[in-house]
């Protein structure tokens, strides 16, 4: 196995825990989907930051495209940017997939700052 390999293996074995923390509660999905032009890397996953009412309040996924918000009807024109984003609060960003373990190590990175 690749060091890639092994790292995927990592995250698709993550797939429907959740983790308690005192106020907070951490939930990972992660499965492997047919490789395509929205999710080349063949997995689609979401993991997820909630408050204790079940608020979302940080969340990595590629789940649905973002792209750049029209002024019209508050509808989604012009291109796609990207499916792989992040939630944080109401805000959605754009995020750069590199690698499982990387994603990994984001999210936990954030889970932590926001924490604080």
């Amino acid at each position: 196995m690749t060091p890639e390999d092994i790292e995927l293996r990592t995250l698709l074995d993550l797939d429907g825990q959740q983790y308690r923390l005192k106020h907070y509660w951490i939930k990972i999905e992660a499965h492997t989907v047919p490789r395509d032009t929205h999710r080349p890397q063949g997995i689609k996953y979401s993991l997820t930051l909630h408050d204790r009412n079940n608020t979302r309040l940080l969340g990595f996924d590629n789940a649905h495209a973002i792209g750049a918000k029209g002024r019209k009807r508050g509808k989604y024109n012009g291109r796609i940017v990207s499916w792989d984003h992040v939630h944080n609060m109401e805000k959605v960003q754009p995020y750069s997939f590199s690698s499982a373990a990387q994603l990994i190590q984001d999210f936990w990175d954030r889970v932590e700052a926001f924490i604080k």
